[in-house]
């Protein structure tokens, strides 16, 4: 029987990326999966290329995380279509690289309340149908820029450190509840995320899959075991 028979996930930031590689690879594990973006044309792209190998185990929700009714809407909708929720994937996020100096106060703030304040709201929202299954999951896609800094990452590099702490926090929360809380902590990844982030001659980066991947392996653990962070970077990056 596959691993996550019968669960049911919901992947924020799922229409690409990253979150499109952990929904296609749990949906190969056998889960139901809600997608979420902000993007309605590439979201239904996205649950079209999924339900060619799953279909009736996709549904996708144009829902924003900076909104609590959109969250509200997203959670709803996988405890109706699915009855309930097992797995949450905290994936959604927003860059704004930009100088402190050059940074408008709506940038910062976009930054903030996508990358920490929406993991928060998604959190709040998903727990207590958790609890009434029992346990379950909460992996949270961070970055190592969370502890790496660089210049023009002020408001991204502060909201994945400020995620990781949340993290750790909720983990220490919610561990007798029977419910997990992980980080993964990914390096430079082959994406659209950042400009040229997928441009010829940046195959050096971890693939999408790569991170899917590890998120599969954390979910193979047995109940009694808590990997609470992973971090994965490139084995072979560009010599400096």
């Amino acid at each position: 029987m596959p691993m996550l028979e019968g669960k049911t996930a919901i992947v924020t930031g799922g229409s690409r990326g990253i979150g499109l590689a952990i929904a296609q690879a749990m949906l190969a594990e056998g889960a139901s999966v809600v997608i979420s973006g902000i993007d309605q044309a590439r979201l239904r792209d996205a649950q079209r290329q999924l339900e060619t190998s799953a279909p009736g185990r996709v549904a996708s929700v144009a829902a924003d995380v900076r909104s609590t009714p959109d969250v509200a809407k997203l959670v709803g909708t996988a405890v109706d279509r699915f009855g309930g929720v097992d797995i949450l994937i905290n994936n959604a996020a927003f860059g704004g690289l930009v100088n402190v100096a050059s940074m408008d106060e709506d940038t910062w703030e976009k930054v903030i309340d996508t990358n920490l304040t929406g993991v928060y709201r998604c959190c709040h929202a998903a727990i207590p149908h958790m609890k009434a299954r029992g346990g379950g999951w909460i992996l949270n896609i961070s970055s190592l820029a969370g502890k790496n800094s660089f210049v023009g990452g002020a408001a991204y590099c502060a909201s994945k450190a400020g995620l990781n702490a949340f993290a750790e926090v909720l983990m220490l929360e919610l561990r007798h509840e029977g419910i997990r809380v992980s980080t993964v902590m990914p390096g430079s990844v082959r994406t659209g995320f950042s400009q040229g982030g997928d441009a010829p001659g940046t195959e050096w980066k971890l693939a999408p899959e790569d991170v899917a991947e590890v998120v599969i392996d954390l979910l193979r653990h047995p109940s009694r075991s808590l990997p609470s962070a992973v971090e994965i970077r490139p084995s072979q990056p560009p010599r400096k």
